[in-house]
């Protein structure tokens, strides 16, 4: 909602001048931002250009923008998903001074954590329909949960040690370019191995995303990469991810919707997209519509996909369940390397519980795993290995035990030398 080329003032006064003259309107709303930035305790340059700012000063500008124009709501929807641990920090600083004004704030968020952080009251809404309202002191975590999902859900990820073998995964100084000539992936090596799991952090949009997708097939780079010790770097666009395929590459795209399913076709379609070659959906000259739907009635069963109908058309199901679908095609193909991007992205918490345990239960059949979330607690909980990433680069590497919320987030923000 900001203009990029625009200076913070030029952004927070846009649209409510105030003034016929801008000199004299300008003076006026620097004066006013000056105010308001002391109040709040967001300081900040009002001359700084938008596209100079990172992502965590640019949502306080925002904030500026609404406190500028007098609201007295403030609604917040998901507002640290594009945060590092301290910037989220910062702003729930600001969010506690805004209440002490007198101000009402409403948080939406799936983080169970920012709940109990930073609210006073907690309203909870389950399948279109509230299910409670509970003052925040008097509840906790594990009662949340309960209420959000309808039963006791596990919060602990509890793991084994992991039992690593070889390299399944060798990437060596891969880059991508994108349509526009801008660099998005700079000079990324790493390995994963079998049997453990690799994840990727970093604020959304510092290329973690391209990475994922040039190691699908879905975006041409540059460097070496190799699977199972094969290289796959001769090919690209369809070739290449056929090649995938081949070397048992599964691939789980961060966004399900646009990437992982088509939302008119029948779910038993779209549990086949990407294997609609594969012996086991085809006959002597057609495709076996009989197989197709017994294997997705299956995969609908293994996963506790609801409901469990292969004929219902894939837009028809929540989006946790759509997820569901995407993982059970992607796992149940005994993938040697799995890629998997947001797993957990727009699903509720007993999803999180079942996704997070399919995952261990690949790892600990020996399958290397690549994960890329923004959720940070996500990557401490799966990961045994993390890598952070910033500006297209991986700034830092640091084995799970090692790794803290202030560490990553420090690496995150581009702050190295905390690995």
């Amino acid at each position: 909602m900001l203009v990029d080329d625009f200076t913070v003032l030029e952004n927070v006064m846009l649209g409510i001048e105030g003034a016929p003259l801008l000199g004299e309107a300008t003076a006026k709303a620097r004066t006013h931002l000056a105010e308001l930035s002391k109040s709040y305790g967001l300081e900040i340059d009002p001359n700084a250009v938008i596209h100079d700012l990172p992502v965590g000063l640019q949502q306080r500008v925002e904030i500026l923008k609404a406190l500028y124009r007098g609201a007295e709501i403030l609604i917040l929807d998901e507002p640290t998903a594009v945060l590092t641990p301290q910037e989220a920090d910062q702003l729930f600083l600001m969010l506690r001074r805004f209440r002490a004004l007198g101000k009402t704030v409403i948080l939406i968020t799936h983080k169970l954590r920012e709940i109990m952080a930073v609210t006073d009251r907690v309203t909870v809404m389950r399948g279109g329909a509230v299910v409670a309202t509970v003052d925040t002191a008097s509840t906790s975590r594990e009662q949340l949960a309960e209420m959000m999902v309808g039963r006791k859900v596990l919060l602990r990820v509890e793991k084994a040690p992991a039992t690593v073998g070889g390299v399944v995964l060798d990437v060596g100084h891969l880059d991508v370019i994108d349509g526009s000539g801008v660099a998005r992936v700079k000079d990324v090596s790493f390995t994963v191995r079998s049997g453990e799991i690799v994840g990727i952090a970093g604020v959304s949009g510092n290329g973690q995303s391209e990475l994922l997708e040039a190691l699908a097939g879905m975006r041409r780079f540059t460097g070496e990469v190799l699977v199972n010790g094969k290289a796959v770097t001769g090919a690209h666009g369809h070739a290449l991810a056929r090649l995938l395929r081949r070397q048992r590459v599964s691939h789980v795209p961060e966004d399900r919707q646009r990437e992982g399913l088509v939302g008119p076709f029948a779910a038993n379609e779209s549990a086949i997209l990407g294997y609609q070659d594969d012996p086991a959906c085809n006959g002597l000259i057609l495709m076996d519509r009989r197989k197709i739907v017994s294997r997705c009635q299956s995969e609908m069963q293994s996963f506790d996909v609801r409901p469990c109908n292969p004929g219902l058309r894939t837009a028809a199901f929540s989006g946790g369940n759509q997820q569901k679908i995407v993982l059970a095609r992607e796992m149940e193909r005994d993938p040697a390397l799995l890629l998997v991007g947001q797993p957990t992205r727009g699903v509720d918490i007993g999803a999180i519980e079942f996704i997070h345990r399919r995952l261990l239960e690949m790892r600990a059949a020996g399958k290397a795993i690549l994960l890329v979330s923004v959720e940070l607690d996500e990557i401490l909980a799966l990961a045994d290995r993390i890598l952070v990433m910033f500006d297209g680069r991986i700034v830092g590497e640091l084995p799970r035990a090692e790794a803290t919320e202030a560490k990553l987030g420090l690496l995150m923000a581009g702050v190295e030398g905390h690995a």
